[in-house]
Order: C-alpha cells, then sequence, then structure tokens
C-alpha cells in the first residue's frame, strides 16, 4: 500500500511505497515508525528545501524537530520523475544533526 503526502513545494502528492517504507525500516530503524507524522510534516512544512548537485531530480527536504533524540534535522530526500509521469517519490529518510548535501532552493526565514 503506497502512502501519499501533499507536499505544497511541488504542487503534488509525494509517495512513500511499501518498499521504500521497508527500506526506511530496515536502515534507519530509529526514523519509523515512531516518527511517520514528523516526516509528513518535514514534507508539508520544511525548514529548509536543497535539490542534490549530482542528482538535480532528487530533493532533500528538512526540518528540525525538538522532539526526536533531543533535537535533530530529519531529512526526506524526493525523487521527481519527470513528465509524462510526473511522480514524486521517497527514496529515504534519515536523522541528522545537520543537513549537508545539496544546494539551497528553499529555506523559512
Amino acid at each position: 500500500m503506497t502512502t501519499a503526502v501533499l507536499c505544497p513545494y511541488l504542487g503534488a502528492s509525494v509517495e512513500l511505497t511499501d518498499e521504500r517504507h521497508q527500506h526506511i525500516l530496515d536502515k534507519h530503524p530509529d526514523l519509523l515508525p515512531d516518527h511517520f507524522d514528523q516526516l509528513a510534516e518535514t514534507i508539508t512544512e520544511p525548514d529548509e528545501i536543497g535539490q542534490d548537485t549530482r542528482f538535480p531530480s532528487t530533493y532533500l527536504f528538512a526540518r528540525w524537530h525538538d522532539d526526536i533524540r533531543d533535537g535533530k534535522n530529519l531529512v526526506v530526500v524526493v525523487v521527481s520523475d519527470p513528465a509524462p509521469a510526473a511522480r514524486h517519490w521517497i527514496v529515504t529518510a534519515y536523522l541528522s544533526h545537520q543537513v549537508r548535501q545539496g544546494e539551497t532552493l528553499w529555506k523559512r526565514n
């Protein structure tokens, strides 16, 4: 079952497939399932959005969460497939002290 989160920045829904959900569970067990709501909030209300310099169709949505492990950035990596598919999907998500990759496209004031 695919879960979708509306992303105002992209003007579309972002998919989290079962396979990618399982990937996050396996590789980042400190994130899911406990912090799914914060993952969705990171996409809907990010603090910062970056673009991967190696893969221009890959976006890094980041938001600071005080309630995750005494304060962490939650980074959600989203790939946007071009038209005609125009699909946006989560590749992975992880916790970090800082957002390290990419060129900043947008930042909350």
